[in-house]
């Protein structure tokens, strides 16, 4: 699997250009704000219609331009296959797949499966728990399709109740329908967590069997889900998790009406990760929580290989420069076969990767 030709118009600060990549490691050079990220996102975007950096299509067409398009020609699934983005400003995307348009991002699952390190993920476990979040749901959304449309729909079930909870106070009425939100979100809910808990178990002993190579097995690597205090057992039938979650939304009732706010449920759940017994986040030196962060990033490589059965593209956004040569290397050991795109200012040790093309003012300059 490797993504053959990018072409973006009016996308970013990129007005027209054309890409071709090597099959293998493409590094990708150039001052700061001339790019290089912007290359990533797109590629990214292709593969599953959403951006790491924003959830507005508008910000992503070009400041002079009417609509942003991309489009790549990818060899995926035995085929070379085309993808090609429409984006406008306060209109709807459209999107085609070998000249078929389509309907939903999940019609292209799996065509071009991307796995994204940038320098924040070398602190997710110091971070907030919304950051973990994000990074268990991308990998999710990406690897389950009905997981996706499952946190859609608690996410819209929770807004609507966030908002009756506000409005209640000045309107007590609504209160009358709050019980039928609570109910489908334990049922959403409950889907939500069964789903979690498998990933995370896979993504925890992945992540273990990676650290212990760094570390040489020196340190006990754990991943341990956390969710609401009642779901003992995460990975027990939807049916019983639906129970745990309705005996909780119920414990915290008064507590939600009084504050105006939702203050419990799976919008909530975190994991934590231990060495040897040490919780990284509270006690993790920056070298412990790195390699962590690096084990965690290439586990999610694995687990999206397993599922589509070739490896996903790797994006490392200017994340080498900030690991020392001994994670350095670790990293592009284990790098070795698949698509990479690594950006960087200065290429240095790592001209003699791959494919070098510099990137100026939104134009490639040479490769």
């Amino acid at each position: 699997m490797h993504l053959i030709e990018l072409e973006l118009r009016g996308f970013r600060n990129y007005r027209q250009e054309v890409f071709r990549f090597d099959q293998g490691v493409n590094l990708i050079v150039g001052s700061n704000a001339q790019g290089k990220t912007n290359l990533l996102e797109a590629i990214g975007f292709l593969g599953s219609g959403k951006s790491f950096r924003t959830q507005k299509n508008g910000e992503m067409v070009r400041f002079d331009g009417e609509f942003g398009e991309i489009t790549g020609q990818v060899s995926s699934q035995g085929r070379e296959q085309n993808i090609r983005w429409l984006l406008f400003p306060g209109r709807p995307r459209q999107l085609w797949r070998n000249g078929a348009k389509k309907k939903r991002a999940a019609d292209i699952t799996g065509v071009l499966p991307t796995v994204l390190f940038c320098p924040e993920d070398l602190m997710i476990l110091k971070s907030g728990a919304s950051a973990r979040r994000r990074l268990g749901d991308t990998v999710l959304c990406a690897l389950r399709p009905n997981y996706e449309a499952a946190l859609t729909e608690y996410n819209r079930i929770l807004e609507q109740k966030s908002r009756i909870l506000k409005d209640s106070h000045e309107d007590i009425r609504l209160l009358s329908i709050l019980p039928d939100y609570n109910e489908r979100l334990c049922q959403v809910g409950a889907l939500l967590i069964s789903y979690r808990a498998r990933f995370y178990q896979s993504l925890g002993a992945e992540a273990a069997r990676f650290h212990g190579q760094f570390s040489g097995g020196t340190e006990d690597f754990r991943l341990e889900y956390k969710t609401v205090s009642t779901v003992e057992d995460p990975f027990a039938p939807t049916e019983a998790l639906r129970e745990r979650l309705r005996a909780h939304l119920e414990s915290h009732a008064r507590a939600e009406l009084q504050s105006g706010q939702c203050l419990t449920g799976p919008h909530k759940d975190d994991f934590t990760i231990t060495l040897s017994g040490v919780d990284l986040k509270a006690f993790g030196s920056q070298g412990q929580t790195r390699t962590a962060a690096i084990s965690l990033k290439l586990a999610q490589r694995e687990l999206m290989k397993r599922e589509f059965g070739e490896e996903p593209v790797l994006l490392l956004d200017d994340v080498l420069s900030e690991l020392d040569e001994k994670r350095q290397d670790f990293v592009l050991n284990q790098i070795k076969s698949g698509q990479v795109f690594i950006t960087c200012c200065e290429p240095g040790r790592f001209t003699k990767l791959g494919k070098t093309m510099e990137i100026s003012g939104g134009k490639r300059v040479d490769g």
